[in-house]
């Protein structure tokens, strides 16, 4: 009967330290447009190779840019068992006339319960739908959903996010926005951004969130993964020309409050010739503590 009663106490406690620390992949993925000219390198010739990359490495949560409602939907007819979530940049509907890009959240319905989310746009208006910030040549949005995984009961923040390509200020201003929405909207709750920056990680609004002077600032998973990073340093192929140009790290996943980074990877992955997106995906394997 002892040793009946010591085998159902250390299962116990088995079971609540391997419920504790049940990590999740989460990944930051530009799929490219669906844009006809790219030729060889059209959506279409593409799609089973983004959906291979999300089933082979096992992503929990992906925050995608670029998503036109049509690469959503047959994303999800392939992974039936992905959710996803978020507004078109354009009109704020998930019904775009004509269709344009969202930044979604896909995650694992069976994993991740979606307790709240909502979008906003990267301007000095973020309410109000279509707004472009600051020297922006688009309109440009976050997307952020509140969950709760199933396994642990851990309750999180994810917002996924894409900067303007082409206006400086609007970088910057986007930055420093993001970090003040993230600290209104989670607060103290753990929290995980993914993106596609368009700036790499010597220029001011990746420093912007990072800076250590500031109190809400982010870590970058790369440089705080216990272990050590995989794949190449860039995640632009230079229009699908070079997988992980040197110094083009531009897709990121930041992290802060009690979200541990387990592991990091830029996955270069290719099939003869073929990359699945003009961007690598990012992607960090992680604890909610």
């Amino acid at each position: 009967m002892q040793k009946i009663l010591i085998i159902v106490f250390l299962c116990a406690i088995s079971t609540m330290v391997t419920g504790q620390q049940t990590p999740f992949r989460i990944m930051s993925f530009n799929i490219r447009y669906p844009n006809p000219e790219d030729g060889f390198n059209y959506w279409d010739n593409r799609k089973e190779l983004v959906v291979s990359m999300l089933q082979f490495h096992e992503v929990d949560i992906v925050g995608v840019q670029e998503a036109f409602r049509r690469q959503l939907d047959e994303i999800k007819a392939a992974i039936p068992e992905l959710e996803w979530f978020g507004v078109c940049r354009t009109d704020g509907t998930t019904q775009p006339q004509p269709d344009n890009e969202f930044s979604a959240i896909l995650y694992r319905k069976d994993r991740f319960e979606r307790l709240d989310g909502n979008t906003f746009w990267l301007s000095t208006t973020p309410e109000k739908v279509a707004s472009r910030g600051w020297d922006a040549a688009l309109p440009r949005i976050v997307t952020w959903a509140k969950f709760k995984d199933l396994r642990t009961e851990k309750i999180f923040f994810h917002f996924n996010t894409h900067f303007d390509h082409r206006g400086t200020k609007a970088r910057l201003g986007s930055a420093k926005l993001l970090l003040e929405q993230v600290k209104t909207i989670a607060g103290d709750i753990p929290v995980v951004i993914t993106g596609d920056f368009n700036c790499s990680d010597t220029e001011q609004p990746y420093r912007i969130m990072i800076d250590e002077s500031n109190p809400h600032h982010f870590k970058d998973a790369l440089t705080h993964s216990k272990l050590p990073h995989h794949g190449p340093l860039g995640s632009w192929t230079n229009g699908f020309s070079f997988p992980g140009a040197p110094g083009k790290r531009i897709d990121f996943v930041f992290v802060k409050n009690d979200v541990e980074v387990l592991k990091h990877a830029i996955l270069s992955d290719s099939w003869s010739g073929r990359l699945p997106s003009d961007h690598l995906p990012v992607l960090a394997e992680v604890v909610v503590k």
